[in-house]
């Protein structure tokens, strides 16, 4: 389903992949789409689909490849007279003496059977139905806690294990590109790979490649839905000629049964009539 299609961003970040925390939605049709990672030297990044922003951020924020700047306080513990429970029973709340009822109960309508043999078929008892006066398991209402205190929050401190990296964004060489693939479904194509320190060369790019195939490719992809939907349609109308024709068909037959049905009738009474003069 279009919920699970997302765009993977993944670093390797001393030599454990990470993947971005923030769900990019990619475009679910069949027509061919341009994706740009943009990494800038402040830890910042972006990404597009059709040279159109869809996310951007920090490095550090999206990403899990540094600790916490924050931990919780490991000496830090909730006290033992703090209540955070906003509710509690009330204790003037007593249950009625009539609400505990079975949730089942025999048929009152329920008779046994006159065939019913006690010594073949044993003792008879009538079937058991839901019980209108039952009321599930008792609880006493809720007031307000007098000594509600609010949530507890644990406090937190800075995390030794943290230090920033300025140079997160940083590749200083790459050699090689790579794709790993998994696909359910086969066909598609991956082509125009260009990896730049420059923005305006990579949207040139995109003009002279990209840009200038995306209309005929509409325009193809669109014909072509053309014409599978006029053959539905068309094999449709032939469908429905069809039962058509065969209705007629129908209708002609059971026409013609009932003309059988009355040449016979009018033959009968010929037959009463000459039976009665040959009687007289």
């Amino acid at each position: 389903g279009y919920s699970t299609k997302k765009v993977h961003v993944i670093f390797n970040y001393k030599g454990q992949n990470h993947l971005i925390k923030k769900d990019i939605k990619c475009k679910d049709d069949e027509l061919t789409h341009l994706y740009t990672l943009i990494l800038n030297p402040d830890q910042t990044y972006e990404v597009r689909i059709d040279n159109e922003k869809v996310e951007s951020g920090s490095l550090e924020d999206d990403w899990d490849m540094l600790p916490a700047k924050k931990i919780k306080d490991p000496d830090a513990k909730k006290p033992s007279d703090w209540d955070d429970r906003a509710t509690i029973d009330d204790p003037s709340d007593t249950k009625p003496e009539d609400w505990d009822q079975p949730e089942t109960i025999p048929d009152p309508d329920a008779k046994k059977p006159d065939d019913w043999d006690e010594d073949m078929d044993g003792e008879w008892e009538p079937p058991m139905i839901t019980n209108p006066e039952f009321k599930g398991e008792w609880k006493p209402k809720q007031i307000s806690n007098p000594n509600y205190k609010g949530a507890w929050v644990h406090l937190e401190v800075d995390n030794p294990e943290y230090a920033p990296d300025a140079n997160m964004y940083l590749f200083d060489n790459i050699g090689v590109l790579g794709l790993d693939l998994w696909q359910v479904k086969s066909g598609t194509i991956f082509d125009n790979f260009l990896i730049t320190d420059d923005i305006k060369e990579a949207e040139e790019v995109a003009k002279e490649t990209w840009e200038v195939t995306k209309g005929p490719e509409k325009k193809m992809r669109d014909d072509q839905e053309d014409i599978e939907r006029k053959l539905r349609e068309e094999e449709q109308k032939s469908k429905k000629d069809d039962e058509d024709e065969m209705d007629e068909e129908g209708d002609e037959e059971e026409k013609n049964d009932e003309e059988e049905e009355e040449d016979i009738d009018a033959g009968t009474d010929d037959d009463e009539d000459i039976k009665q003069k040959d009687e007289l």
